[in-house]
């Protein structure tokens, strides 16, 4: 009898931080991977090379995107929209048109679709849809993905939190302890933009950025990356789940907490408490946005816990500790390459 043909895994987006672990779980649960992206032997500019690769295949995941920790100009709100949408378009016309289409298709988003919450946590059954830039681009995200009949391909949209580990979120929280920053961050008011305005065919919320008055108390909901991943690999066996699912730990903190807890983890003495007019400044010598640390984002994961997934790393200590050491190996790593490249 001939052994049974391997499955194949198409992914796209397997250089970003959360890809790379992705890309590594499947290798390891046995699958072959396709992967897609701006260069190799299947980019997104080759739509037959695109339609091959998923043909036939068993899962596709798609974690394409531009990185939303950057300074919100005309140009990168763009790039950040049409980077996610295109290439969600472009999966869904390959699946539509395949003869033998993926069983599922797990998508990306983000759990900041949902409104600034402070009263009550979010949840796929009972949250509630922001407005504004960040929410507009997750809204065109997931309808890309929903888009028509695909009656063979379940369908799921990943609502992820901050992941915690050694990625860009991550890193520039670290940033901010170590210079002193990590104290409590305070909406408020600030000199007005337009950064956060809505984009797209349906743009929402107002002209101006709004702020609140949460005093350091906006939540933070996060997920560990190993979590996040092992969360993935749950969602693509368990063949009853599929529509969006929220991936975020069931122990959400606040803003205090969380600056508190990355203090120590740096062993910063001190963090001054910043109000919004001073991050302002800050973030733009950062290169970020405020709203990455001043949005209250109060998700549960309720599909999940309900289909009877378990966290493995509940506490945000220890994961934000993991992430320092994670990137400790990462630097080591990176510094002893040259010369085992020079050597061969």
């Amino acid at each position: 009898m001939p052994p049974s043909p391997r499955r194949v895994a198409v992914i796209a987006g397997a250089s970003g931080f959360v890809g790379r672990a992705v890309a590594d779980a499947f290798r390891t649960d046995g699958y072959d991977l396709q992967l897609v992206g701006r260069s190799g032997p299947t980019t997104w500019d080759d739509p037959a090379a695109l339609a091959r690769a998923v043909d036939g295949a068993d899962v596709v995941v798609n974690l394409a995107g531009t990185s939303v920790n950057c300074r919100y100009t005309d140009r990168n709100r763009d790039e950040i929209l049409d980077s996610r949408v295109r290439t969600t378009r472009a999966l869904h016309r390959a699946i539509a048109g395949a003869q033998h289409p993926p069983r599922v298709w797990l998508n990306a988003s983000t759990a900041t679709i949902y409104r600034h919450a402070t009263d009550r946590p979010q949840t796929e059954s009972t949250g509630e849809r922001g407005e504004g830039f960040s929410v507009d681009v997750a809204t065109a995200w997931e309808r890309e993905l929903f888009a028509g009949e695909l009656p063979g391909t379940r369908r799921v949209a990943l609502r992820m939190a901050i992941v915690i580990g050694d990625g860009p979120a991550t890193r520039m929280l670290l940033t901010l302890a170590r210079l002193g920053l990590a104290g409590s961050q305070h909406d408020g008011w600030a000199p007005p933009h337009r950064r956060y305005r809505g984009i797209g065919e349906h743009p929402t919320g107002p002209d101006r950025a709004p702020w609140y008055r949460t005093r350091g108390g906006q939540k933070v909901s996060w997920i560990d990356l190993d979590d996040a991943v092992r969360a993935i690999r749950f969602l693509r066996d368990d063949d009853q789940l599929a529509g969006p699912v929220n991936l975020a730990s069931p122990h959400p903190t606040d803003n205090r907490t969380l600056m508190r807890t990355l203090r120590r983890v740096v062993g910063a003495p001190i963090g001054l408490p910043s109000a919004r007019w001073m991050l302002e400044p800050a973030m733009w010598l950062l290169r970020t946005e405020p709203e990455l640390v001043l949005k209250s984002r109060w998700v549960m994961p309720e599909r999940l816990t309900d289909a009877g997934f378990a966290f493995s790393h509940p506490d945000l200590e220890g994961a934000l500790r993991g992430a320092v050491d994670a990137h400790a190996v990462g630097a080591d790593r990176t510094e002893r390459t040259p010369h085992h490249a020079e050597a061969a």
